[in-house]
């Protein structure tokens, strides 16, 4: 809960107001006997005096300690009638007494009345109470959502959501595409379900279970599943949860956490983002006592410590597995490490069919085609795509999804929104000779991926699309396919110069010339193919991570440098020689693919293979080799 001025004001000034009324005796019946305001108008003393001369005055009562007096006397200016006046008195008048006896009049003289000093205790008293009262009640109502000032005195506990019996509504059913990781973890809720199977033959649970894959492929989605299926307290929290700017909160949260554990084992704990927590200890430059090390080091004695903590596993997700700490990898603390990599083909396809069960699928629909035209694509990437595939289909109004929506879900999920279609003349003509250029030199190598689709309807910031669609799940990559893909990469440059010279070469190439450096870089530095011979020269990452690998990176001559630099041209310049060599030679075919682009926009590959083949011989791809079969 966030609290402003508005919120304490409007608190606050209803409290000032009841109490100012109190204090000033503003209510009725807090000052004074009430008969003194039954006096009907306001009479001088002088004139008091005058009635009380001529008789006119049959009755007095006299209050507040002979300050006030109530008169009962006849108004001659109403023709005798009876009146009751109020007169202020001025001050002690003892004199009056012994006048109205001379007079005969009836008196009496009332008491003065303490109501007015309790009520003015009470008002005094009344106010910084209320005031006590709403504030407290504030900062309680803060502490109980979880925010607000009143944190300040909970900084030291923890902040994991603890459920009794995580009702996630995720099972192991609902997890598609990572069968090695549920197989480890479904092994992990049996020792929760019954230790005694593997405690009688001596096995220890094991402490610890760390998820390691890239973002969206499903760590955070198993630990739901795991919650879902043993049926023991579960408590979760996000690494960053333990790191605040007071020194000491981490390794006391840390503390409160395993204390909450121990008292409800056996249970688990999952940390999300365990990397905030669990950076190597002295990264940093220069020094220095950091808070993230003293609650790590609090972790790493909790998980395996002195004491122990029987009964409690611990589960932890990262995707930077290379800047823990080691002390929290080894066994006795994590015992097992379980990847959770990006899925292939047949993952991709059961977990396409668990996020389609509660969509409306045209009977046409593909899932397998689906599944192999997404190469890369992770849990969430493929959720994504049937939501947005979802969304256009209720916006054409459509009762069911079909293969038009979902192909343009994977457009705009890749490449990004439709844009504004070009108007035909010189940069629609230009911009498809670039893009059957790439066609055309994926189409003719043999080791590219075959063509699935080019296209002049512009999304994101490319104006222009050629897609490709691997012919099979390639976790190796040759040498030849590389070739040719720096060659399919140089497709639009070469064309571009073929047809309208070097002259008139636009900046359309830029992301390409990009991508096919950085593939002919690593040929030579990571993949040993090159003159250089079979040499790594650079780390797989450039990303340095401050004080650990700083002063340890790799380092070569100037000559080496030189000589990368060198292999590195060779081999581009091959290849672009090699893509317009190409496109010279199939011209006419050229020329025909962009009249039929610039007037249809989007031609399929199919359709393009077929008018290449009529010009020349095209080599056959290699088909996909992943078998679907359960």
């Amino acid at each position: 809960m966030k609290f402003s001025w508005r919120v304490i004001l409007l608190w606050t000034l209803p409290l000032l107001v009841v109490g100012f009324f109190l204090w000033q005796g503003a209510f009725p019946g807090a000052v004074g006997d009430s008969g003194r305001n039954t006096a009907s108008s306001q009479l001088s003393y002088g004139r008091f005096l005058d009635y009380l001369d001529a008789g006119r005055v049959t009755n007095v009562e006299i209050y507040d300690g002979g300050r006030t007096a109530v008169v009962e006397a006849m108004d001659p200016d109403l023709d005798n009638r009876m009146q009751r006046l109020r007169v202020d008195l001025p001050g002690n008048t003892p004199e009056l007494v012994s006048k109205l006896r001379e007079e005969q009049v009836s008196f009496d003289v009332h008491p003065p009345s303490n109501d007015g000093a309790i009520w003015g205790i009470l008002g005094n008293l009344i106010f910084p109470i209320l005031l006590i009262a709403g504030l407290f009640f504030l900062f309680r109502r803060s502490n109980n959502v979880g925010g607000g000032p009143g944190q300040a005195m909970n900084f030291g506990k923890s902040k994991a959501r603890f459920q009794m019996e995580a009702k996630t509504g995720v099972v192991f059913e609902d997890v598609a595409g990572v069968d090695e990781a549920k197989e480890e973890l479904q092994e992990v809720v049996s020792f929760l379900k019954k230790p005694e199977r593997f405690t009688a033959v001596g096995a220890k649970i094991p402490k610890g279970v760390l998820l390691i894959g890239p973002p969206g492929t499903g760590k955070t989605m198993l630990a739901k599943a795991i919650a879902g299926e043993a049926g023991v307290p579960f408590f979760s929290i996000s690494g960053s949860e333990f790191v605040e700017m007071f020194v000491g909160v981490g390794a006391s949260r840390v503390r409160d956490l395993f204390k909450k554990a121990k008292e409800n084992a056996p249970c688990i704990i999952f940390i999300d983002e365990i990397d905030a927590v669990g950076r190597q200890r002295g990264a940093g430059i220069g020094g220095g006592n950091d808070e993230r090390e003293q609650t790590l080091n609090q972790l790493l004695t909790e998980m395996d410590g002195f004491e122990g903590n029987a009964g409690i596993i611990i589960i932890a997700a990262t995707n930077r597995p290379d800047v823990l700490d080691p002390a929290i990898l080894r066994p006795g603390r994590f015992d097992r490490q379980i990847s959770v990599d990006a899925p292939d083909l047949k993952g991709r396809l059961s977990i396409l069919s668990v996020h389609a069960r509660n969509k409306k699928l045209a009977p046409e629909v593909d899932l397998e085609g689906i599944a192999r035209r997404t190469p890369g694509f992770t849990g969430a990437d493929l959720a994504n795509l049937l939501n947005e595939a979802a969304i256009l289909t209720a916006r054409r109004r459509k009762d069911a999804m079909t293969m038009a929506e979902i192909n343009d879900a994977i457009d705009r999920v890749v490449a990004g929104m439709e844009g504004t279609p070009l108007v035909d003349g010189k940069t629609k003509r230009l911009i498809a000779y670039h893009e059957v250029g790439h066609a055309l030199i994926g189409t003719l190598r043999p080791h590219h991926d075959p063509v699935q689709k080019v296209t002049l309807v512009p999304r994101g910031q490319a104006r222009g699309l050629t897609w490709f669609m691997p012919g099979e799940e390639q976790t190796l990559v040759s040498r030849a396919q590389l070739m040719d893909r720096i060659m399919g990469a140089l497709g639009g440059r070469a064309a571009e110069e073929v047809v309208f010279g070097h002259a008139e070469v636009t900046t359309g190439a830029g992301g390409d010339l990009q991508q096919l450096t950085a593939m002919a870089r690593q040929m030579v530095t990571r993949f040993g193919m090159s003159d250089l011979g079979p040499l790594s020269l650079e780390s797989q990452s450039d990303e340095v991570f401050l004080g650990r690998d700083l002063m340890s990176r790799s380092k070569y001559s100037e000559e080496i440098a030189s000589r990368v630099d060198a292999q590195v041209r060779a081999i581009v310049e091959h290849c672009h020689e090699e893509a317009r060599r190409l496109i010279r030679e199939n011209r006419a075919a050229v020329d025909r693919l962009v009249d039929l682009l610039i007037e249809k926009e989007t031609i399929d590959g199919e359709e393009f293979r077929q008018i290449v083949a009529e010009y020349t011989e095209v080599p056959e791809k290699e088909q996909y080799t992943v078998s679907l079969q359960s």
